[in-house]
């Protein structure tokens, strides 16, 4: 089945730990809502723009983008 990685992109001097937050949400909102995601991560590009990144199934990813409203999302292997 094709995954897809939900991104949420943080900016600012507090976006580690906005996007550090933002993942204990999206592993609490996983197990409440049985969605079975591969990696919760952070993803850090400079000290300045941090994301919080969730892989998930395809056929979960209506559901997830109309409850948490990701930013961007890409597909991968």
């Amino acid at each position: 089945m094709a995954k897809v990685k939900l991104i949420w992109d943080f900016r600012g001097p507090a976006a580690k730990r906005t996007a550090e937050h933002h993942c204990i949400h999206l592993n609490d909102f996983t197990k409440m809502e049985n969605i079975e995601s591969e990696s919760i991560k952070v993803e850090e590009f400079s000290e300045m723009h941090v994301c919080a990144t969730m892989i998930i199934h395809e056929n979960d990813v209506p559901f997830m983008r109309e409850k948490l409203k990701p930013h961007r999302g890409q597909r991968v292997n």
